[in-house]
């Protein structure tokens, strides 16, 4: 036997899920008046400089850089004992990409391979042929030197090009008499190697010196970024990077919010 609702309740019923056909038609609004993201131009292959780029370098000349390092057929070559190259410029936060290529004729083991390394003023992303290449895991490419590993291996074979694409949130120290006297916000370091997440967002527990623990030591808010002379004939091209901010910051809203 069949049930028919009065025509009441039948009412009831219609009218509630019009209310919450209406609701969930809703748009739901923050209330933050969050800034227009401006529209960058990306660069015709993957890896190319974006539009809002400061390109370091791009096989034709050293304009921005210290050092005595050579270039050959537009790339960027170690010369064992001239020491690093650094950058003219500081700079804070950042995303930086270059790509490398450990020397291809295979010679040593250990740290005693392929080795250079990529610092952002006192804190450095190891790079090292860690291809077949058994050695310490806070030492391995893309490590965070001494503080952190890799989450996993994906170095190419010796003699092949790889990219970095490095995100460093620069600290912000509290100075006084010449020292650290407060981290008021650590620094973090996230790590893509050839596309693949290898470091996550480490936070940076202090310089990374080879020879001690890791401790904050006093710099200036901005710094030099430096490409590492380990006696090993590494070759370098596309540098560049984009300044970022510190931190990701989120307005205070500016009314409640609402559904529009």
């Amino acid at each position: 036997m069949s049930y028919k609702l009065p025509l009441t309740a039948t009412f009831i019923v219609l009218i509630f899920t019009s209310a919450i056909a209406s609701a969930q038609s809703q748009d739901w609004r923050s209330g933050i008046p969050w800034e227009k993201p401006p529209i960058i131009t990306l660069g015709p292959k993957p890896g190319d400089p974006p539009s809002d780029a400061i390109i370091l370098f791009d096989g034709k000349n050293l304009d921005e850089w210290n050092g005595q390092w050579e270039i050959v057929d537009g790339e960027l070559h170690i010369v064992p004992g001239k020491g690093q190259m650094s950058t003219k410029r500081k700079f804070g936060s950042v995303q930086l990409h270059l790509e490398f290529a450990t020397p291809s004729e295979v010679k040593g083991r250990d740290q005693g391979r392929g080795n250079s390394g990529v610092f952002f003023g006192p804190y450095e992303v190891q790079i090292l042929d860690s291809y077949n290449n058994e050695t310490y895991p806070d030492g391995q490419c893309a490590s965070i030197y001494k503080q952190t590993p890799p989450l996993v291996n994906v170095c190419r074979p010796p003699g092949e090009w790889q990219t970095y694409d490095i995100i460093f949130n620069r600290p912000e120290l509290k100075i006084e008499n010449g020292k650290v006297v407060e981290v008021i916000r650590p620094g973090y370091i996230t790590v893509i190697q050839n596309g693949v997440l290898v470091v996550n967002r480490h936070e940076i527990l202090g310089s990374t010196a080879w020879h001690k623990p890791p401790e904050y030591e006093p710099h200036e808010p901005t710094l030099n970024i430096r490409l590492q002379d380990h006696g090993d004939k590494l070759r370098f091209r596309n540098i560049w990077l984009r300044e970022i901010p510190d931190v990701n910051v989120r307005p205070a809203p500016t009314r409640e919010p609402y559904f529009n």
